[in-house]
């Protein structure tokens, strides 16, 4: 799958999303309508999920395969509090190598496949001085810093538009009803700007000043490039990031990947339950 967008297949690309598409429309008894991705250690989720049929990608044709150790690579179909629901187990990133295209590969299948609506975590470090570790953000906005574009090249008609519009990336009702749920489950919800950068190294001092200074109240290195595609499709998108990390330039310690996912851990009942209520609460829009 070439980078470069003047080289670009992408009539070979559509090929293969139709054809893993009708790979998994083979394997569901139903197909739903809503689709989840899941982040970093957030299994939480995934435990809640009644799984019907769970799909390794590495057997899907054309399927990008996960090479970070905290994703699990699974396609799991099934019911979220009797709500039938697709959701990724485990994403891809630039960072591992893959080209804009294959890291939102999943987000067209899931498209193809009919879904309306796309549920999407992640853990993200915090920069807001009154975000702490632990907390779950609604994600209100986000900046791209990662260079690319998984639109770039030639534009598939039948999939969405040249120029797909931007200004309300993260679906109002949704974040309404987000907040609404959370404040009868009693979960802490904190809100603000999600800035996508490369990776795989954290940001130093300064670069936590300077992304803070343009507007960001939390970092990640995903979701961006997914949230973009689902647009272009017309998907309604809601995004919550988990706050695994503080991010004080005056106060920066080192962080490991170990208390990452610990604190994706802990925030993850928290985030599964704010995730089925969602869910369950869209029965009516979903059919």
């Amino acid at each position: 799958m070439p980078a470069d967008p003047g080289t670009f297949d992408v009539e070979a690309y559509r090929r293969q999303v139709e054809a893993t598409a009708a790979t998994v429309r083979e394997r569901l008894r139903v197909v739903p309508r809503i689709g989840l991705i899941l982040g970093t250690g957030l299994g939480t989720l995934a435990d809640e999920i009644d799984v019907d049929v769970t799909m390794p990608y590495e057997t899907l044709p054309h399927f990008p395969l996960s090479t970070v150790e905290s994703h699990h690579g699974k396609l799991l179909a099934g019911r979220l509090g009797g709500v039938p629901v697709l959701a990724l187990q485990g994403r891809f990133h630039l960072y591992e190598g893959y080209s804009p295209r294959q890291v939102t590969f999943p987000v067209r299948v899931l498209g193809v496949l009919g879904i309306e609506t796309l549920l999407i975590s992640n853990a993200a470090g915090g920069m807001n001085p009154h975000f702490r570790r632990g907390d779950l953000m609604l994600v209100t906005d986000h900046i791209n810093l990662q260079g690319a574009n998984p639109l770039e090249g030639p534009n598939i008609a039948e999939w969405g538009p040249r120029f797909p519009d931007m200004s309300e990336p993260y679906d109002p009702e949704l974040r309404r009803l987000a907040e609404a749920r959370a404040l009868e489950l009693g979960i802490k919800l904190q809100q603000g700007v999600y800035v996508a950068v490369t990776g795989p190294n954290l940001e130093t001092r300064a670069e936590y000043r300077f992304l803070r200074s343009i507007g960001a109240d939390a970092v990640g290195m995903s979701t961006v490039p997914e949230v973009i595609v689902a647009r272009h499709m017309n998907l309604r998108v809601m995004a919550v990031s988990v706050i695994t990390d503080e991010c004080f330039p005056d106060a920066l310690e080192p962080v490991s990947l170990e208390e990452v996912l610990a604190a994706a851990a802990e925030a993850g009942p928290r985030l599964a339950a704010l995730t089925k209520a969602v869910v369950t609460a869209l029965v009516p829009v979903t059919g």
